[in-house]
């Protein structure tokens, strides 16, 4: 009966983690709308057009630290952080390489995150996760090899073409720690970021023609992937906490 109990319990906290974090993600949700409600493809630069595109991260970072505390700044709050500082950076194009270089931070911080004890790991078959692992490697060289003519007839070819390697590097890196995590926010959020950062530098590097809805495309698809990162961290120390009380039973 005590066990019974206790997992009826169990399920009930559960139930309302999920409950109380759907509403803490209102904030983001509504943001993200307001930002696709204004978003106008000959809109001018503006700090306010920063501001409103910058803003889903943010409070994103801002439910994770209410979550997790403090010690997530140097994890994925800090990951966010530094996205809508990317965010800001990438609404003028001059200002791409310091995006960039957000991003690029961003997504160490992600890397740092998965790899701590916070995200507790379940034993489980080996071989589906090397052949992940070669997918990316796979997916990361080859892409950087197809843009590589495109980067070098780039204007700023000198710096942005180690530097597309470097954040490509650090992409599939992460992607490849959000694999080791076992999590399925985590990981999703983890290849669906890449998809929108390789969509994003098709249009960017001229490889493709211009797509209609393009922009939309890379924004929903960035906007989720944040979503399930965050939300993969929040929920990865009541997993930890879970996978201890059965590990002691």
């Amino acid at each position: 009966m005590d066990i019974l109990e206790t997992d009826a319990y169990d399920r009930r906290q559960r139930r309302n983690m999920s409950c109380s974090l759907f509403f803490s993600l209102l904030p983001f949700f509504l943001s993200s709308a307001v930002y696709f409600y204004l978003w106008a493809p000959d809109a001018p630069s503006s700090v306010m057009s920063a501001g409103v595109k910058s803003a889903p991260a943010l409070l994103l970072a801002a439910v994770v630290l209410s979550w997790n505390g403090g010690q997530s700044v140097l994890g994925v709050a800090g990951g966010l952080i530094f996205s809508a500082v990317g965010d800001w950076c990438l609404v003028w194009p001059e200002l791409f390489l310091h995006g960039m270089g957000a991003f690029a931070v961003a997504h160490l911080l992600y890397s740092l995150s998965f790899l701590s004890s916070r995200y507790a790991t379940y034993s489980s078959s080996a071989a589906w996760t090397r052949f992940l692992y070669l997918i990316l490697l796979l997916v990361g060289g080859g892409f950087y090899i197809y843009l590589y003519p495109f980067l070098r007839q780039a204007p700023n070819s000198d710096l942005l073409t180690p530097g597309v390697g470097v954040y490509v590097a650090l992409i599939t890196l992460m992607s490849g720690l959000a694999i080791r995590t076992r999590r399925a926010a985590t990981l999703f959020g983890s290849l669906i970021f890449m998809v929108s950062d390789l969509s994003l530098a098709l249009q960017v590097f001229k490889v493709v023609e211009p797509i209609q809805h393009g922009h939309i495309i890379v924004m929903v698809t960035y906007y989720l992937a944040q979503l399930l990162i965050a939300v993969g961290d929040v929920k990865a120390v009541e997993n930890k906490d879970d996978f201890s009380k059965w590990k002691r039973s």
